[in-house]
């Protein structure tokens, strides 16, 4: 599910989507990023977006929020938001856009997007707060993203109760993907000395080996909070039975091969 689910919401920070805001008079890329993604949560304040986002260095959410709400409010984000990644997605799936059987499909996975426990899951609560689309590529992509957004939050927690900080979840996940964490894309702009910082941190504690690759418990640190964060998901499809799960599997994978 996470791969399908990943495949569909992250569509959102795709070309179309990123034209939407920028035609909304969004400066780049990173200012629809930040108005899309953090409009649920309403006015907050850069510290508060930062602390739900989590991952990102300390100050790139203040070069975007409060900004963005001097231009567009939360809820014309939402819906510049919504449109973008439908038409995205309607552009990469052609005529699967107008079969009869999205409509089950949109039922099922928002049946499971919005069972979903939301204590401590902060993002997610603020998605669940809003309007379910009709339309029915517009209705997956929602539930998609509130799916999404629940593992994240849980994911999240996880990642602090085993004092990981936001750049060092970017090195574990460089070292998994079998990168130099300086070769890492959200993380590569940091400062070196930053980030050498970050990795001989990581190397103190018995992560990260000499040749900036993983120890043995680093390995299974992450794969420890890989394997939490799926179960702290799973709750979101007991709403469903096994023969549900298997038919919205089945009905998502084409859609998800096709993005």
């Amino acid at each position: 599910m996470f791969e399908l689910i990943e495949a569909i919401g992250t569509i959102t920070f795709s070309g179309v989507p990123d034209e939407a805001f920028r035609a909304v008079g969004m400066r780049n890329y990173w200012d629809g990023y930040f108005a899309g993604r953090a409009a649920p949560l309403g006015l907050a304040p850069a510290e508060v977006v930062h602390a739900v986002f989590y991952n990102f260095a300390d100050g790139e959410v203040a070069r975007h929020i409060p900004w963005v709400w001097g231009k567009i409010t939360p809820e014309e984000a939402i819906a510049v938001r919504e449109r973008g990644s439908a038409d995205a997605i309607r552009q990469k799936i052609g005529d699967l856009a107008a079969s009869p059987g999205l409509v089950r499909i949109g039922d099922l996975a928002t049946r499971a997007a919005v069972s979903a426990p939301i204590e401590g899951r902060v993002l997610y609560a603020g998605l669940r707060a809003l309007a379910v689309p009709e339309e029915p590529v517009a209705r997956i992509w929602h539930a998609a993203t509130l799916l999404r957004e629940h593992r994240g939050d849980g994911h999240n927690g996880l990642l602090v109760a085993h004092g990981i900080g936001g750049t060092e979840a970017h090195v574990l996940t460089a070292l998994a993907f079998g990168m130099k964490p300086q070769e890492f894309g959200r993380i590569h702009h940091l400062p070196k000395a930053q980030l050498a910082g970050v990795v001989d941190g990581l190397r103190d504690r018995g992560l990260v080996d000499a040749a900036d690759g993983f120890t043995d418990a680093g390995r299974e640190l992450r794969e420890r909070i890989e394997t939490l964060t799926d179960e702290l998901a799973a709750p979101a499809y007991d709403v469903l039975t096994a023969d549900e799960l298997d038919e919205l599997i089945a009905g998502l994978a084409p859609i998800a091969d096709a993005l």
